[in-house]
């Protein structure tokens, strides 16, 4: 399946973290599509190379960049000025090292969106969140996950996700503002920083020709999505999936050992037993997603590995 025309044609939407990596291909989505975008980003972990391409693209007034804290009191008045149709927050639980003080600032952002909103009237907020962290680990059976599964949060993320999907909920059922939470696979793609994700660092390893290092025995499973398919997910959500958490995944597992001799072509890695890392087996299926959105992924993890080596390369 290839991806229909914008959902969010037309649309005024802000995009808080939108010059990260998943944020700033949305904002090329949404511009494409023929919507004005803001990007609001305090590029703490986001950077303005990431937009480049939709900064060269967007015709005149359909992209404009605040490089602000959207925890701040100032957040609030570029929501109230601009008025946008729909607040897409890709800021949250980002990185593998989001933990501690950064869990709780993921918390505090999320509660300031939904202020702004409300203040604003904005009728519709879409958070992207990290499947992982919601359930722990899960037997292979009940594999791929659906959503009907009970949470089981895992670590300070996992709370803080859980807790920020009851305040979504609150809002929607005291003020009335709409929202779609899209739990995400392990998402990858162009423009990833390689601390932030295994696929990224095992290409930049067989780009220098370094040997990478695998946590555990390298037999955990992740479900890996192209960034095409999950932005193609995020564009739908703008106007579809009122009320629901849903999966955004492709509802296979790549075990760590496997994606490496994809990447590697088969060349070796150094292995440290002793530093394994999150939950064993994870992979999420799509069939709400497919039933409240339209959407199915369509990349192969061939195909996205390939186009993702491809972008490393060029200059």
């Amino acid at each position: 399946m290839t991806p229909s025309a914008g959902v969010a044609d037309h649309m005024t939407v802000m995009v808080v973290g939108g010059a990260g990596f998943f944020g700033s291909h949305v904002v090329d989505r949404f511009l494409a599509d023929g919507s004005s975008v803001d990007v609001v980003d305090d590029l703490s972990t986001g950077s303005l190379s990431n937009l480049s391409s939709a900064r060269s693209s967007a015709t005149e007034g359909a992209l404009r960049i605040h490089t602000v804290d959207a925890t701040i009191a100032e957040f609030a008045e570029i929501v109230r000025s601009t008025r946008p149709d729909v607040l897409f927050v890709s800021a949250l639980l980002n990185g593998i090292s989001a933990e501690g003080a950064s869990a709780v600032k993921s918390f505090a952002l999320a509660a300031s969106v939904l202020n702004a909103a409300l203040k604003a009237r904005v009728s519709k907020v879409v958070v992207t969140l990290p499947a992982a962290v919601l359930y722990g680990d899960v037997a292979a059976r009940d594999l791929p996950i659906k959503e009907d599964r009970q949470h089981y949060p895992v670590g300070i993320n996992g709370v803080v996700a859980q807790a920020i999907i009851e305040l979504l909920e609150m809002y929607r059922r005291d003020h009335g503002i709409e929202f779609t939470v899209l739990a995400l696979a392990t998402i990858y793609g162009p423009r990833q920083k390689p601390q932030n994700n295994v696929v990224s660092r095992f290409i930049q390893a067989h780009h220098s020709s370094e040997l990478p290092v695998i946590h555990g025995d390298g037999k955990q499973t992740r479900d890996f999505l192209y960034v095409d398919d999950a932005v193609d997910a995020a564009s739908r959500a703008c106007t579809k999936g009122d009320g629901l958490l849903l999966h955004v995944g492709s509802g296979q597992q790549t075990s760590i050992k496997d994606l490496w001799a994809l990447i590697g072509e088969n060349s070796p890695a150094t292995m440290d037993a002793k530093a394994n890392r999150g939950v064993q087996r994870m992979s999420l299926s799509g069939s709400r997603a497919r039933l409240h959105l339209g959407w199915t992924p369509w990349t192969s993890l061939s195909d996205g590995l390939s186009a993702t080596t491809q972008a490393v390369k060029r200059p």
